[in-house]
């Protein structure tokens, strides 16, 4: 899964306080052996959806490839995709790991966004995951991308049939994994979360805080704690919702080695 990221503020060297917007979302799943052909048309299937969600502001989608901004723009299609993912990733590799590619995008008065892919590989010790990362020295979360979080991770979770899923800042994953004592792979919610659809069937009608709950694609259930973006839950909204949700198995481990996609 992503590293965790967050919005916060940082003094310069002037004095004045710069905010720094850093919002993940991202999914993850178990074993599921795909080609780059397969993994090209989950993708570009994503990228569609999310365009749609973020609007036109951003200038289009480039290979994040060593931190080289100069890279060419990269009109998305399953077959550009598809020799992305195997120009990047050797046979050898892909056979140890898995696919792995990033894209990313800008614009004025945007965050960045980089959308990042691991997956397809047969190891049943490598999760797969996809996350799009949101990153700004000048915006912060009312900025209405970031408030848009809940339905990016909705469409991650329809593109990529995931197990699993969340969106959060530095703040709320580091106090989640804090009292929990977790690990990175683990399961967990962020101000939003999504469940594969065993896991849905765990969760109780009665989550604390009463959080908005969607069924979406493949029978899985969305868990917002924003209020459709119009807010920002607070931490102790959040760890209540994980206790309840880790309290019925909806949160529990998918077992290593992994032998299937989903719980």
């Amino acid at each position: 899964m992503a590293e965790p990221d967050s919005c916060r503020s940082v003094r310069q060297r002037d004095g004045k306080v710069m905010t720094v917007l850093r919002l993940v979302v991202n999914g993850a799943w178990g074993l599921r052996v795909e080609g780059a052909q397969q993994l090209a048309e989950r993708w570009l299937a994503f990228l569609n959806t999310l365009e749609g969600i973020v609007g036109p502001s951003f200038e289009g989608w480039r290979e994040a490839t060593d931190d080289d901004r100069t890279a060419p723009l990269l009109s998305p299609s399953a077959a550009s995709l598809a020799d992305y993912l195997l120009r990047e990733n050797p046979e050898s590799e892909v056979a140890r790991t898995a696919y792995t590619a990033s894209l990313w995008t800008a614009g004025s008065g945007m965050p960045e966004l980089v959308v990042s892919v691991s997956a397809g590989g047969p190891s049943p010790h490598v999760a797969s995951s996809c996350s799009v990362r949101m990153r700004s020295r000048e915006l912060d979360e009312s900025a209405p991308v970031a408030r848009r979080s809940v339905e990016i991770l909705r469409a991650l979770a329809d593109s990529w049939d995931v197990d699993w899923g969340q969106a959060y800042n530095r703040g709320e994953y580091a106090a989640v994994e804090e009292e929990f004592d977790l690990e990175a792979p683990e399961p967990r919610c962020g101000r939003a979360a999504y469940l594969s659809a065993r896991r849905a069937e765990l969760v109780l009608e009665d989550l604390p805080g009463k959080p908005a709950r969607i069924r979406t694609s493949h029978d899985g259930l969305l868990i917002d704690l924003t209020g459709g973006g119009t807010e920002r839950p607070d931490i102790e909204a959040i760890l209540d919702v994980n206790r309840s949700l880790r309290a019925t198995g909806a949160l529990a481990r998918l077992p290593e080695p992994y032998d299937r996609a989903k719980r």
